[in-house]
Parts: C-alpha cells; sequence; structure tokens
C-alpha cells in the first residue's frame, strides 16, 4: 500500500522509539491520517503510537488539541505557528513524548499567492526540546504532495527521535 521506503523508515521510527523510551502521537491535517496509516501497517507500532489526531478542521485544531482560534485567524491554519501549536497541542493531550504536526495545501485547489498549493509546515515536539518547525514547497498533485509530506515527516520524527537531551 506504501511505497517501501516509506515502510522501512516507519520500522526505523518505531525501533528508535522503542529504544528511546517514546510514545508518539501524531496530529494531521493535509495527510488526513495518512502518516498515522503508515506506521500502524508496521506490526508491534502499538508498542509506541499513542494516538493520532486528525485535525482537518480549524475547530478540530482547537477542540482536540488545543490551538488557540486566534492563532489559525492571526496566520493561518497552514503555518508555521500552527504547525508548532499542533505538535505541542499533541504531546499535552496524549501520553506521549515525542509528537509529529502537518498542515498544508494538497490541492489542486485552495492556493493563494503566499500560500501556493505544495506548502506544507511541519513540527516535531519532543518532551525537554525546542520544537522543530520545517517549510516545504513540494511539487505534483494531490497524491504526490501528500506522500511527499508523509516522507519528510517520517524523517523529521527520526531526527527528532535520534536527538539526545
Amino acid at each position: 500500500m506504501f511505497p517501501e521506503i516509506l515502510t522501512i523508515m516507519c520500522e526505523d521510527l518505531l525501533e528508535e522509539c522503542q529504544e528511546n523510551g517514546l510514545k508518539l502521537a501524531l496530529a494531521e491535517s493535509c495527510t488526513g491520517g495518512l502518516i498515522a496509516g503508515c506506521v500502524t501497517s508496521v506490526a508491534g507500532s502499538s508498542a509506541v503510537l499513542d494516538r493520532g489526531f486528525v485535525t482537518y478542521s480549524n475547530a478540530a485544531k482547537t477542540d482536540m488539541i488545543g490551538v488557540p482560534a486566534n492563532l489559525i485567524e492571526t496566520h493561518g491554519a497552514v503555518s508555521e505557528e500552527v504547525a508548532i501549536a499542533m505538535a505541542e497541542g499533541a504531546l499535552a493531550h496524549s501520553n506521549a513524548q515525542l509528537s509529529l504536526s502537518v498542515t498544508g495545501i494538497a490541492g489542486p485547489g485552495g492556493g493563494t499567492e503566499d500560500k501556493p498549493v505544495g506548502l506544507v509546515h511541519m513540527a516535531c515536539a519532543r518532551d525537554g526540546q525546542p520544537t522543530q518547525h520545517q517549510r516545504h514547497l513540494f511539487k505534483g498533485d494531490r497524491e504526490r504532495v501528500r506522500i511527499q509530506t508523509v516522507e519528510s515527516g517520517l524523517k523529521l520524527l527520526l531526527n527528532c527521535c535520534a536527538a539526545t537531551h
């Protein structure tokens, strides 16, 4: 179902999390649960994945993981500020010590000059460490943007997981 490289990355992530005693939470918007689906395609993922939040709407971001509504109004749902708030909110609303958030514009519509189709903000939060943010501008159709988001999100998680205090 997922490209083999993503499955291998998930296997590596689960191993890293187990070695570091980390539980994982995911807050996904533009991927709609694809990252959680990829992680759970690996046997034994229940030892690491605490929960996933599909926060597709602005209301879900606020209601489920505590992203302040005024933050969304000020910066837009697809922004560094909201991605960071989503990652930190996923930690706060779970039993995890590591989280990833993704928010973006997968297309084909919805883009603007300032926020074009393919723009994705992601953040990784880990207890005791500064939250890391990445901004990406992916090329391709909706499916390609979403798969690239999964891959980049897994890379970011692997980097955050491997980082020492």
